[in-house]
């Protein structure tokens, strides 16, 4: 009875463990995620009155996924009339080029 005792203690144990650290882990990203828009603030160089607004539209906002990436950069390749060709090296660059989703956010 004792064994059984223990094992389902050191079960119970693990369990906890693991949800635990499935939570550190989400604060982590959420954190990182703060600290990002954080920095970016900084480098607007914008007065201190505006932080709230960009921070709360900046960790709004849903990160671009691969495919939505893809198809930014066809058709920014279809928009040049590049022959078919030059279309692997265009998207190769365009691809691994970083998103400009904040360049597009509106200016105050």
């Amino acid at each position: 009875m004792k064994q059984l005792l223990s094992i389902a203690c050191a079960i119970a144990v693990t369990v906890s463990a693991g949800l635990a650290h499935a939570a550190d882990d989400a604060k982590t990203a959420q954190q990182n995620r703060m600290a990002t828009c954080s920095a970016d603030f900084k480098a607007t160089g914008k007065d201190g009155k505006e932080r709230q607004a960009f921070m709360k539209e900046c960790l709004s906002a849903k990160p671009e996924t691969r495919q939505s990436r893809m198809t930014a950069c066809s058709a920014d390749f279809k928009a040049t009339g590049k022959d078919g060709k030059e279309r692997q090296a265009f998207m190769k660059e365009c691809l691994s080029s970083k998103p400009a989703a904040k360049a597009d956010a509106p200016k105050k």
